[in-house]
């Protein structure tokens, strides 16, 4: 091992040429020519450490590198910094005092020490004040510049800020990729746009429904606070009545409160439903109280299922080359197109489900769909609004800074409700979601986006408007009431972009909630406040995994209702 020194080799001998020399010098050399001769000490042995081999050359210096980095890293404990800093300023002052009374003996035996005394005692009092305000200022930093704003909650022993928190899971399971999300979108609609135009008829048929020939697309998919995974997309697709069939829309008063419900009737005494006797067999049903027939939701269901496996007949063929398509009836009539890609599917290996919903149109962008809400046979329609939220969405777009964060508010919130409700049970689960359906957060939402300066919603105010949003439906909860924004709406509250057909400004306002129970309603307040408090532990357990291919046909919270 020959040229070969130990690190602590070079430092015995370094100590002992430092014993060696300093002695030869220490008669004439002053404190610069020491400080000299120590430089010069440590430079012999740096130039005695080439006498080694390049191997330890390197090696001493990736141990030097080292032993600087973990130097570097030290930080400043105050808790024991600031004590001991004011220790010994008061050991100082306390020696100089003390100091300056002998001093004042020696000169004069007669000096009164009540002023000093008196003196000691102030200085020291005035350093315990200083001590608690500099400990206050170290352990609230920024708090005087903040002003009014509140320091963010940190939650367990690790120290993580709720800001943090949120910030972290929102970029790891809630944010959208906008390429992946883009590619499906793509490739829904041009799935979607195959299928319409098959199915259009430029002739209005004479006894019988037809597509318009157009898709709207709905959801929080194409409203951007879609959570988890792109692999749900509601479409609506506007039918053709008939050509001499009127149908008239009328608001039931028989379901007072809830979501907007009609019902599509023909006029009294009408001459078309005595003509086509087979259509009405197909899709009405007689009214005898009123002597009117009414358009059956079920009816059209199924005659809309049909057609859509005529076109997806026709227009199958180039699709497959890149997934497989099926199309499904649900139990609650519901017309679910499911595309599960192939392998080679480009990027994108997601599987996706496809809502179909047929409506008909009720004039100023609304449309009539069959409800859910209602009993089988009751013949029952709800209401959507897809023209005039995507202009209130745009409108309320252009009034917020530029880096707002009321999309990401949404999709917490979402998320929030997402992570309490897997821990439910089914029962119990069926009514968390039935009340924090997707739709009711999006209401509680825009009235909190429409009555809050837009400044407010500034990305650095997260966790505050987050706090709002769940404060505020908390509040409509525990007053059992929270009311469309568009059916039966406050006068002024939306601008004047937004325009509604003349039968639903006259209607009264409509309650989301009216058709849950009081208990219902407390238990998912008391849920929601305990999820919000509680929120690091509900994003620590996390949801369970769902296969690739259950994507798409669990829709479990209703985006676009």
């Amino acid at each position: 091992m020959r040229g070969i020194l130990l690190p602590s080799a070079h430092a015995a001998s370094a100590r002992e040429l430092h014993r060696v020399n300093f002695p030869l010098h220490n008669s004439f050399c002053s404190r610069g020519q020491k400080e000299h001769q120590l430089g010069l000490v440590f430079s012999t042995w740096a130039s005695g450490s080439t006498w080694a081999s390049h191997n330890f050359s390197h090696r001493a210096g990736v141990d030097w590198k080292r032993t600087r980095r973990r130097m570097s890293v030290y930080t400043l404990n105050l808790r024991l910094f600031w004590p001991l800093v004011t220790c010994i300023l008061t050991a100082l002052l306390l020696l100089h005092q003390y100091i300056f009374i002998g001093a004042e003996e020696q000169g004069n035996d007669c000096a009164d020490q009540g002023p000093g005394a008196v003196t000691l005692f102030k200085y020291i009092l005035a350093f315990i004040l200083c001590y608690f305000f500099i400990k206050y200022c170290s352990t609230q930093p920024g708090t005087a510049r903040r002003g009014f704003h509140k320091v963010p909650e940190v939650h367990g022993k690790s120290g993580v800020s709720k800001r943090e928190l949120l910030d972290d899971h929102y970029e790891r399971h809630v944010r959208l990729s906008p390429h992946v999300l883009g590619h499906s979108k793509a490739h829904v609609a041009k799935l979607v746009s195959e299928l319409v135009r098959v199915g259009r008829t430029d002739v209005p048929p004479e006894s019988s429904l037809a597509f318009r020939g157009d898709f709207i697309q709905i959801g929080s998919s194409y409203e951007e606070h879609k959570v988890g995974s792109p692999d749900c997309f509601d479409i609506l697709v506007p039918l053709r009545a008939p050509r001499g069939l009127k149908l008239e829309a009328g608001i039931c008063t028989d379901k007072p409160g809830g979501p907007p419900i009609c019902t599509l009737n023909t006029p009294r005494r009408a001459e078309w439903t005595r003509r086509h006797k087979a259509f009405v067999d197909m899709f009405m049903h007689l009214h005898n109280t009123q002597s009117v027939y009414r358009m059956s939701p079920d009816s059209v269901q199924r005659w809309f299922y049909t057609a859509t496996q005529r076109c997806l007949a026709a227009v199958r063929y180039p699709f497959e080359q890149r997934c497989s398509l099926s199309l499904s009836l649900s139990e609650e009539q519901q017309v679910l197109l499911r595309l599960t890609p192939r392998s080679d599917y480009v990027c994108c290996h997601i599987s996706m489900g496809i809502r179909l919903i047929p409506a008909f149109p009720l004039g100023d962008g609304a449309f009539l769909v069959p409800s859910r809400q209602g009993q089988r046979g009751e013949d029952l329609w709800t209401v959507y609004f897809p023209r005039q939220e995507q202009r209130l969405l745009a409108w309320l777009k252009g009034r917020l800074p530029p880096n707002s964060c009321h999309l990401k508010c949404l999709q917490l919130l979402k998320e929030v409700r997402n992570l309490s409700g897997e821990t439910l049970d089914q029962q119990s689960g069926a009514e968390w979601g039935g009340v924090l359906s997707s739709y009711a957060l999006k209401t509680a939402w825009l009235r909190l986006l429409l009555s809050t300066p837009p400044e407010s919603w500034e990305e650095g105010n997260l966790v505050d408007r987050l706090d709002d949003l769940l404060r505020s439906l908390r509040e409509s909860l525990q007053s059992r009431a929270l009311c469309h924004l568009l059916l039966g709406g406050v006068n002024g509250f939306l601008p004047d972009s937004v325009v509604l057909p003349k039968v639903i400004k006259e209607t009264v306002p409509a309650n989301l909630w009216a058709e849950f129970s009081d208990v219902t309603l407390d238990m998912v307040s008391a849920r929601l406040a305990y999820s919000w408090n509680h929120l690091p532990r509900l994003i620590r357990l996390g949801r369970p995994q769902r296969s690739s291919l259950g994507r798409g046909v669990r829709c479990k919270y209703i985006d676009a209702e």
